[in-house]
């Protein structure tokens, strides 16, 4: 990564994202400074999930009898509760007000990272479910920008995750496209002369929590941010490089 001044410019005016809209058009118009080679474009999971109708009305949800009894002890609603395990590949822990699983895409989380913030009611509760195949959304994302502009970005679809030991959620990626997600600097020198033995950085992640700053989870409305003036790999990666495994996930 650079040691040169790195740059985060939002990306406001981005209309509410329906879905089957063109994600790349509608951010493309909205840039303030038009994008340059080499930027890494940060997009927030919601818009993404919400082009993609990764959208269900909580009313058309019928809970089974385990959601119902799961909701009772969790203390939440049962039409939820059904949709947290249908996106989940195993529950881990369920408590008053919590549940954390196993995502069908390997994120340990709560709620199976479905939310009913920032998402447009219609005529209902409505939850955002996470995209399908988040790195497969960045890349088409990606694509779309470099039709667009003839640019070539890197996208990295950013989520806000909680930390098994640590209190408040940070900015994580779930989604990436041109560029890897982990920088193993292992065999590198330090200040002093030192060589790293388990230095092993979760780049993307730094990106997406950056990224948070200016995207808040409130009624900022920024869902996007060009990060100007990294240097980084830009081999193409995924996010899942930065699932731990289980056999080394000492949180389980």
């Amino acid at each position: 990564m650079s040691a040169g001044q790195v740059r985060l410019i939002p990306v406001p005016g981005i209309p509410t994202v329906q879905p089957a809209d063109d994600l790349a058009a509608l951010i493309v118009r909205s840039l303030p400074e038009g994008l340059q080679q080499g930027d890494v474009l940060v997009v927030a999971q919601k818009i993404v999930s919400r082009a993609e109708g990764r959208l269900v009305r909580l009313a058309d949800v019928h809970p089974s009898a385990r959601a119902q009894d799961m909701a009772r002890t969790a203390n939440k609603d049962p039409a939820l509760m059904e949709l947290i395990l249908r996106e989940s590949n195993e529950v881990l822990r369920v408590h008053e007000g919590v549940v954390i699983v196993e995502q069908r895409s390997g994120w340990v989380c709560a709620n199976a990272g479905i939310d009913r913030s920032n998402v447009p009611p219609g005529t209902g509760a409505v939850a955002a479910l996470l995209p399908l195949d988040a790195d497969a959304s960045a890349r088409r994302l990606a694509d779309g920008l470099h039709k667009l502009t003839g640019q070539t970005v890197a996208v990295i679809i950013n989520d806000s995750h909680g930390r098994a030991w640590r209190e408040g959620s940070t900015g994580v990626a779930i989604g990436i496209a041109g560029m890897r997600a982990i920088k193993d600097e292992r065999g590198q020198r330090d200040l002093f002369g030192y060589q790293l033995q388990t230095s092993v950085i979760g780049l993307a992640d730094e990106i997406a929590s950056a990224a948070s700053l200016l995207m808040g989870q409130t009624d900022e409305g920024i869902p996007a941010v060009v990060v100007r003036g990294l240097t980084y790999d830009r081999a193409e990666g995924t996010a899942g490089e930065l699932i731990r495994p289980k056999e080394r996930d000492l949180f389980r």
